[in-house]
């Protein structure tokens, strides 16, 4: 690129072919039977030869077109006014870099426009900065999107909107300031509190108009009603048969019980009872809340609602104690005898004749005396001994257990007595008592053992040292009564109390010498100082990073405030405010409480810094109002960091990237184009063939050896090759030259490196790898093998004696001999035939033999081999059948002259079948037959006309291994068969 091509013209040295005429002999078919029927011709022939020429040639040279001069490999623009903060392009031409403009890139971008030559107009809305380099909007706290054209979204505010809100319960916050917004029913800072009782909506102006105890809603103000009201103030009791929260549960009260409306519990009826009123009273009671006992006797029951009685059969009276039969007698008649013991008995019931026994006696007919526990009537009355004694059945008199005594036994032995009737003295020590029963000992307090002999172990005390010392803080108790004897500090009847202020130690005797301080330490006397000191006496102030009682409270004053010793309130240092210093200036302030404005900052991050007042300059400006670029080869924040551009690429002093010269690519251009591309970042393919170098600059080709052209694509003109095609060929003859590497190709008849010899005796054609076939000492042409033949020798391969006319003379004579005996021979064979005939005209309709004819390789054919009654071959000595399969059957004779391939005479010998009448389904041999095969049974003969036929033999005139034989069942000779034989 940036360059001019013009052509120079120059002369070349070339060989070019033309045809060069020379006599070229050869032999045809005549009728000179001395020279067996071949005649030799002339006839004039070309030939390609060379011969050298000279040529014009032209080439391409390369300059740098006007406004470029060379640098290195590469044509560069020049600008005459140096290009500040961009580079040169094109001749007096700058590309400025982003953010500045003007002719030669030196003027910044003003504050509305941005990019390569402040081309581009900045698109920020609501006050935001524009970037003047890459045109990115700044957005001012609270706005956000590449234009600053949306609010932040919801739940963030501020800077960047990085700032999370605080605000609960659905509240919205303000995009800028984060203040919350509260929902109706919510209050507080960050609306984390509900509206206070009796208020509710927005901002909790709203008062409540619930009664009976009914809560307001904090958002609606709908009330929610205590148990048994409704309504929307609450004023309206629950209607019959529903209770509870709204009136929702239905009564579940029965038998005209009563609902109690807040929590749905049944007031019952008299006579039932149960949580829903569902059952009656139990037997034996009636009236309201069943409280009332029934009076009816002989097991009546009686009403559950007035106590009234239902006798039972065989009874009557208002409490069913008459009896209706004579005593002793039951049944419907009375007629039926009781079945009692009557000495135990009561009475029998009238109906049944169910015995009531006597007290002290049951069973089903008063026989059974009462059971362990029980006596008297029925045994229904229960025993009131105590302690384990037995009671009379009849009189309930108790029989005390060892220990105990009295009338129903409930008094102990005496002291020092145990066992049955307290006969028996106890052996118990230390004041301990001894069990009435077994003389077991009940030891106590502060001792324990079988005779109450051991001391408690420590910790515990009291009977049976079963109790636990509730001594605290470290204090020890007496194992008889559980006094506490304290450690130093403390004091009360559990060692539960300090010592009061002033004093401490045992039993708080010691005083307290503290400056400073609010008392010290019940047990150690350390001094508990007040807010802001400490030491041993509480005379030394809080290091800095602490404050309270005894300097133990971490400051949490951040951002390197100091905070005050006794109440801990913070002092913030310069840039920032608020109760822990834990937020910067407000925009536009700095110094010592924010009290400073800041400067007209231009290409920086907001406003000043909080703390120095410095403006925080964006990557690739520097400066004290930012409104210088970073020089050459540095970038990023404050211009610290160094360029890594190589290849004269330009560095971006935003962020370092590198815009790379043509031909380079990579972070840091460091990065040849791939193979096959070149240009700015490589976006162009190069168009070069046939493997040439393309220059990643300009795209220009640089062929390989062997080719040149614009792309490379045209080989080196004839006679050139090489690199540049700046070699000449070295071949001779005609030959062709590789156009890369300048190899010869030799034409057919010669050799060598260059082409130079031709081909050794013996051998012609291409490569000289033909072998010439000529005989008798002839030589061969090198380069189409043609024979020629030394005096007294002729034909293709000089393989015939050129004979004089004296032998010729006699040749004649012979050969009129041989003409008068073949036609006697002619005329014998015809009658041979036509006896043939008449026999076979005698045999007809009988079968013919079957004939067969079979290949066999390998085996020289040495004599004349026939078809019985059909074929003959003629095979001689010197011949033989290279290809069997080249065999053709044929209903007529026609003799002819068959040219082989290569030029080659080929013979054929017919033989004559006649008079022999046969027919066949085919009159040919199948050409893809296997020349191998055995072929057996011919077509069947049948009787029909006379017809002839013939068989044709190929085989080539020269004289190989033997290939084939044809071989017959039947005997060799035949009269009615006679040979016609030619040679070409």
């Amino acid at each position: 690129m940036n360059t001019e091509s013009y052509y120079e013209s120059y002369s070349v040295t070339v060989q070019e072919s033309y045809a060069h005429p020379f006599d070229q002999i050869y032999y045809t078919s005549c009728t000179d039977i001395l020279n067996w029927f071949k005649c030799t011709r002339h006839r004039v022939s070309y030939r390609t030869a060379y011969r050298r020429g000279e040529k014009t040639m032209y080439r391409r040279k390369s300059q740098c077109c006007p406004g470029f001069y060379e640098n290195e490999e590469i044509c560069a623009p020049h600008c005459a006014e140096s290009c500040v903060h961009g580079r040169c392009m094109a001749p007096n031409t700058c590309q400025c870099e982003p953010g500045w403009g003007g002719s030669n890139c030196s003027s910044a971008c003003d504050s509305n426009h941005w990019g390569p030559h402040c081309s581009n107009r900045c698109q920020c809305q609501n006050g935001a900065l524009c970037n003047p380099i890459t045109g990115a909007c700044i957005c001012t706290p609270g706005y956000r999107g590449w234009r600053c054209e949306a609010q932040c979204e919801v739940g963030t505010y501020g800077n960047g909107c990085q700032q999370k809100c605080q605000c609960q319960n659905g509240a919205a916050c303000h995009h800028v300031t984060g203040e919350c917004k509260c929902s109706p029913g919510y209050t507080g800072a960050f609306c984390e509190d509900l509206c206070p009782p009796g208020k509710h909506g927005q901002q909790c102006e709203e008062r409540c108009p619930c009664q009976n105890g009914g809560v307001c809603h904090h958002v609606t103000g709908e009330c929610s009603c205590p148990a048994g009201w409704m309504g929307t103030v609450c004023g309206q009791p629950c209607p019959e048969g529903r209770f509870g929260q709204n009136c929702s549960q239905e009564c579940q009260c029965h038998n005209n019980g009563f609902c109690v409306l807040s929590n749905g519990q049944c007031l019952c009826t008299p006579g039932y009872t149960g949580e829903r009123c569902q059952d009656e009273c139990p037997v034996g009671t009636y009236g309201a809340g069943c409280a009332k006992m029934c009076r009816c006797k002989n097991y009546s029951k009686c009403y559950h609602t007035n106590g009234m009685c239902l006798c039972e059969p065989g009874y009557t009276g208002e409490i069913c104690d008459v009896r209706l039969c004579p005593e002793a007698h039951y049944g419907l008649q009375c007629d039926k005898k009781c079945p009692c013991h009557a000495q135990n008995t009561l009475s029998c019931h009238p109906m049944s004749g169910e015995c009531t026994c006597k007290p002290g006696w049951s069973g089903l007919y008063c026989n059974e005396t009462c059971t362990p526990g029980f006596y008297g009537e029925s045994c229904q009355q229960v025993c009131q001994c105590q302690n384990g004694a037995d009671c009379h059945s009849v009189t309930g008199k108790c029989i005390c257990a060892p220990g105990f005594t009295g009338h129903n036994c409930s008094v102990p032995c005496p002291a020092g007595t145990y066992g049955v009737n307290c006969s028996t003295s106890c052996k118990c020590k230390n004041r301990a008592q001894c069990s009435p029963v077994d003389g077991s000992c009940s030891c106590q307090p502060g001792w324990h053992g079988v005779d109450c002999s051991i001391n408690c172990p420590s910790g515990t005390w009291g009977l049976s040292c079963n109790l636990t010392c509730m001594c605290g803080n470290g204090g020890s108790c007496n194992a008889l009564d559980g006094h506490c004897t304290c450690a130093p500090g403390w004091r009360g009847a559990k060692c539960e109390l300090h010592c009061q202020d002033g004093t401490y130690g045992l039993d708080c005797k010691e005083r307290c010498d503290c400056s400073h301080a609010d008392g010290c330490h019940h047990s150690t006397g350390h001094c508990r100082c007040l807010a802001g000191w400490t030491g041993i006496h509480c005379d030394s102030v809080c290091a800095e990073g602490h404050w309270g009682p005894n300097c133990s409270l971490p400051c949490n004053c951040k951002n390197g405030a100091s905070c005050s010793p006794d109440e801990g309130t913070c002092e913030c240092a310069p840039g920032y405010r608020g109760t822990t210093c834990q937020r910067i200036c407000s925009p536009g302030y700095f110094g010592h409480r924010c009290s400073q404005t800041c400067p007209q900052c231009v290409h920086s991050n907001g406003p000043c810094h909080h703390i120095t007042g410095q403006c925080d300059c964006l990557p690739g400006f520097r400066g004290a109002l930012c409104n210088e670029v970073c020089p050459s080869s540095r970038f990023g924040k404050n211009c610290v960091w160094s360029c890594s551009c190589t290849n004269n690429g330009t560095c971006n002093p935003i962020d370092g990237s590198c815009q790379c010269y043509p031909g380079w690519i990579g972070s840091d251009c460091s990065q040849p184009c791939p193979p096959g591309q070149w240009g700015p970042n490589c976006i162009h393919t190069c168009n070069c063939h046939n493997g040439a170098y393309c220059s990643a600059y300009d795209g220009e080709c640089k062929c390989t050896p062997g080719w040149t052209g614009l792309y490379c694509t045209q080989r080196c003109p004839l006679g050139f090759y090489g690199k540049d095609c700046s070699q000449t060929c070295q071949c001779r003859n005609g030959a062709d030259c590789d156009h890369i590497s300048g190899q010869c190709t030799c034409r057919t008849g010669f050799m060598g490196r260059h082409c130079e010899q031709k081909c050794p005796p013996g051998s012609y054609g291409y490569g000289c790898r033909q072998v010439c076939d000529c005989l008798n000492n002839s030589t061969c042409d090198h380069m189409t093998g043609t024979c020629y033949c030394n005096p007294g020798w002729k034909g293709a391969r000089c393989d015939q004696v050129l004979i004089n006319k004296t032998a010729a003379m006699q040749v004649d004579t012979y050969q009129i001999g041989a003409i008068a005996g073949i036609i006697v021979l002619v005329l014998l064979v015809l009658f041979l035939l036509l006896l043939f005939i008449i026999y076979r005209k005698k045999q007809k309709g009988k079968e013919p033999p079957m004939p067969a004819v079979t290949y066999t390789p390998a085996m020289r054919v040495t004599a004349d081999y026939t078809i019985t009654g059909i074929l003959q071959f003629d095979a001689h000595p010197s011949n033989y059948f290279s290809n069997p399969s080249y065999h053709t059957l044929t209903q007529c004779i026609s003799p002819h002259v068959n040219t082989g391939p290569y030029g080659k005479v080929w013979r054929r010998t017919f033989q004559y079948i006649c008079g022999t009448p046969y027919h066949a389904s085919s009159c040919s041999l199948n050409s893809s037959e296997n020349p191998y095969a055995t072929i057996k049974d011919p077509p069947l003969l049948i009787a029909k006309s006379t017809e002839c036929g013939y068989v044709e033999m190929k085989s080539p005139a020269r004289r190989d291994s033997p290939y084939a034989e044809i071989s017959s069942s039947s005997p060799i000779n035949n009269p009615n068969v006679y040979e016609v034989g030619e040679e070409l």
